[in-house]
């Protein structure tokens, strides 16, 4: 796959884009079109600078199952790191959205906000109930993942996120907003937001700065890969128990 087109694919990811392939001439002008709003709009997600695999690679049950053999001996924060962001979240990407949607193959059907995150998490081998964690507000799933008070942490407006999260680790977390959650993943000091998008209706990863979903009057943060105690229950198979409103 050569240079140009693998860039492309990236920013179908980063922007949403579909090409209607029954209109070539057409294509190709937007493909050149998209290649230049790369380079020069800071906006979009910088994939030759990105050091995350967006591209699904290998058969999915097959890397399910392996992750799941793998993590008994690798489950530092780096291998939890890896094994969700690079490999079982590319397969993820362009997966379409819909408010019900809780399909668990990726690129068939539709999945909501809060089901991309339980059931990546649930396939990356935590357990933990993804029907049940999805349909809580983002505060309870925040706290579910979190499994102590002092992993999680809300904060009221973007600016104030971007303030706290200076003084974060580069990891990915989890992230709930006033209606959406996703995961916030942090590399070199620049914040992406990884999610089921309700506006452009697909799965995606955009800079949060500038991603329309993202905007929220309260952000909720729960640690994912730096949370020593759900890195440990994904080790030993420990069940995740979800926090639920008591009726």
């Amino acid at each position: 796959m050569n240079l140009a087109y693998t860039l492309l694919i990236l920013t179908s990811f980063a922007i949403g884009c579909q090409v209607n392939s029954a209109n070539s001439t057409k294509a190709e002008s937007d493909r050149s079109a998209e290649k230049t709003v790369v380079e020069i709009d800071s906006s979009l997600v910088d994939t030759a600078n990105l050091q995350i695999n967006l591209i699904p690679e290998g058969n999915y049950n097959s890397l399910k199952a392996q992750i799941r053999q793998k993590k008994t001996s690798q489950n530092s924060k780096e291998d939890f790191e890896n094994f969700l962001i690079n490999q079982i979240i590319p397969h993820w990407y362009g997966t379409e959205w819909d408010f019900n949607g809780y399909t668990a193959i990726p690129r068939k059907g539709e999945i909501a906000c809060g089901y991309f995150v339980s059931t990546t998490l649930e396939h990356l081998g935590i357990v933990i109930n993804r029907y049940h964690l999805a349909q809580q507000a983002g505060l309870n799933e925040a706290k579910s993942l979190a499994i102590v008070d002092s992993n999680y942490f809300t904060v009221y407006g973007y600016e104030t996120l971007e303030k706290r999260m200076q003084s974060m680790e580069d990891a990915i977390y989890f992230v709930g907003l006033d209606n959406h959650v996703g995961y916030l993943y942090k590399e070199n000091g620049t914040l992406y937001f990884i999610h089921s998008n309700y506006i452009d209706d697909r799965v995606m990863i955009e800079k949060a700065q500038y991603s329309k979903a993202f905007q929220s009057n309260i952000y909720v943060v729960a640690e994912l890969s730096t949370n020593a105690l759900l890195r440990e229950r994904w080790r030993t198979g420990t069940r995740v128990e979800v926090v639920r409103n008591q009726n």
